[in-house]
C-alpha cells in the first residue's frame, strides 16, 4: 500500500507540476510530498524528475514510468469509484440458497417483485436440502428453517415454523387415528433424514414434554417427498404449515394429535457477517421478510 501510495502522490506532482500545488491537493505537508517522491525514486533506483527552483520536469526514466503509474492510479480510482457504485443501490448478482420445497412454493414467487423493484439485480437462486457452507460456497443469503446452530452468520427471523403431526384421510381409515403419542409407535411413520434426531418426534403435551420414537417404511431428505407420500395415503408425517396448511384446509390432509404442540422453530434468511451489509443483499431482506411475514398470517389462518 505504500507503494501505492508513492505512485499515487507521484502522479499528483506530475499533474501539478508542482510539490507545494501537489501537496495542497493531496492534503499534506510539501515537505511529505518531497519525501515520498525521494523513497520512491530511492526504491527504483531511478531519478524520476528535474527539480529546478522554477521548473519541474520528468526524466526520460520519469516518463516511462509516468505513463504506467497513471494508468494503474486510474484504475485505482475507478475500482473505487465501482464500489462506492454498488455500495449505493441494490445491483450486481445476488447468490441465493433455499431449501427445495420452501424454495419453489414461497421463495420462487416472490422473486418476480423484488426483481421488478431492483432491476438491476439479477438472481442466482439454489435450491436444496443439504447443509450449505455460505462463505465457502460464494451464497450472500440463505433461507434456514430450524434452530440455527452457533455460527458466524447474520440471521433475522422472516417467520414462526409451526409443524403438525397429519396424514390422509384413506390412511387413519385403515389403520385408525392415533390418540396418544404412544399410539404412534404402530404407525407408519414417514421420517425427513436431514433432521437432527430424525426419528425421535417431539411434543409438548397436557402432562408436560414428550419424545416418541417413530420408525415406518420410507425415508427421504425432501419434504414434498413426504407430502406427496402422506398425500398418497402412504403413513403419518410431521411437517410445517408453509407445506401442508392447504392440503388441511381442503381435507386432503387430517391434522393427528391437535392435542400436543410440536415445538416451534422459525424460519430465517442468514447471511456472511461482515463490516458492511450489501445494498443487494438489505434489499431482498427485507422484501422477503415483509412477504413472508404476510404468508405465514394465512398459514396460521388456515
Amino acid at each position: 500500500m505504500d507503494n501505492v501510495s508513492e505512485m499515487e502522490v507521484f502522479v499528483r506532482v506530475v499533474q501539478a507540476k508542482s510539490f507545494s500545488e501537489a501537496a495542497r491537493g493531496l492534503g499534506l505537508s510539501p515537505s511529505a510530498v518531497s519525501k515520498q517522491i525521494g523513497r520512491l525514486e530511492d526504491r527504483l533506483g531511478a531519478r524520476l524528475l528535474n527539480r529546478t527552483t522554477r521548473q519541474l520536469s520528468l526524466t526520460e526514466i520519469g516518463a516511462a514510468f509516468h505513463e504506467r503509474a497513471e494508468r494503474i492510479v486510474g484504475d485505482i480510482a475507478e475500482a473505487e469509484r465501482a464500489v462506492s457504485h454498488l455500495h449505493g443501490a441494490p445491483r450486481g448478482q445476488l447468490r441465493v440458497n433455499a431449501p427445495v420445497a420452501f424454495g419453489i412454493d414461497h421463495l420462487a414467487p416472490l422473486l418476480p417483485g423484488f426483481m421488478a423493484q431492483n432491476a438491476e439485480v439479477s438472481v442466482d437462486l439454489s435450491v436444496n436440502d443439504r447443509f450449505v457452507d455460505l462463505v465457502e460456497e460464494g451464497i450472500d443469503v440463505a433461507i434456514r428453517i430450524g434452530e440455527l446452530a452457533d455460527s458466524s452468520l447474520i440471521a433475522r427471523r422472516l417467520a414462526a415454523n409451526r409443524r403438525v403431526v397429519c396424514a390422509a384421510p384413506a390412511y387413519l381409515e385403515r389403520r385408525g387415528t392415533p390418540d396418544s403419542t404412544g399410539a404412534l409407535k404402530r404407525h407408519n411413520c414417514l421420517v425427513y433424514t436431514y433432521r437432527q434426531q430424525r426419528r425421535e418426534w417431539h411434543f409438548d403435551g397436557p402432562h408436560g414434554p414428550e419424545v416418541v420414537t417413530v420408525s415406518g417404511d420410507l425415508e427421504t431428505n425432501n419434504a414434498q417427498v413426504l407430502r406427496m407420500a402422506a398425500l398418497g395415503g402412504l403413513g403419518i408425517v410431521l411437517l410445517p404449515l408453509w407445506l401442508v396448511g392447504q392440503d388441511l384446509t381442503e381435507g386432503r390432509l387430517i391434522e393427528v394429535l391437535p392435542q400436543y404442540h410440536v415445538p416451534d422453530s422459525a424460519i430465517y434468511a442468514v447471511w456472511p457477517a461482515g463490516r458492511h451489509l450489501s445494498p443487494k443483499v438489505r434489499a431482498f431482506v427485507d422484501h422477503i421478510a415483509a412477504e413472508i411475514g404476510e404468508l405465514a398470517k394465512a398459514w396460521e389462518r388456515r
